[in-house]
This record gives C-alpha cells, sequence and structure tokens, in this order.
C-alpha cells in the first residue's frame, strides 16, 4: 500500500505545503500566488488579489491566517509585518 503521505495530490482545499516570507512591494507580485497571509504583527494589511482587485484589511491581528489568494502584497498601506505567504 502506497504511502498516504508521500502519495498525496494537493489540491485548492489542502493546507498549505509550503511557505516563504513576505516583503511587501508596490511594483513587484510574489514569487507564487498563496493561498493564504500569516499575520506576525498586528496592522493594516494592503494586497492585490489574483483576480487584480486591490484591498486594504484593516487592524489584523497578530497570529492571524487570513485565506486569501493574494498576488501582491503593497508596501503603501501595509504597517502589519512579519507576513508569511503559505502556499
Amino acid at each position: 500500500m502506497p504511502d498516504p503521505i508521500t502519495h498525496y495530490t494537493p489540491d485548492s482545499s489542502s493546507p498549505a505545503g509550503d511557505f516563504f516570507s513576505v516583503t511587501p512591494d508596490d511594483d513587484t507580485d510574489l514569487s507564487i500566488y498563496c493561498r493564504a497571509l500569516y499575520i506576525g504583527t498586528t496592522g493594516d494589511l494592503a494586497l492585490i488579489s489574483v483576480g487584480g482587485t486591490t484591498v486594504t484589511f484593516k487592524n489584523v491581528a497578530a497570529g492571524s491566517i487570513l485565506p486569501v489568494r493574494a498576488s501582491r502584497v503593497l508596501d503603501t498601506g501595509t504597517t502589519a509585518t512579519d507576513i508569511v505567504a503559505l502556499w
């Protein structure tokens, strides 16, 4: 019988399989579109969705995981720090 861990095929409803630190940037997309963002330090989070919509989440609490598919985290309007993209 195959090992269920090594033979697992992720889909859009699967938990994140990897992650990377995010440096907010007004001009550069994330290296990989994420499926969620972890916020380490409370603040506002300005981002662009994979569909092109710009939004600012106000006063996101430290330790929050936002289940959003973002293409870019904007520097302008983002005061939250220690952001990690989950994908």
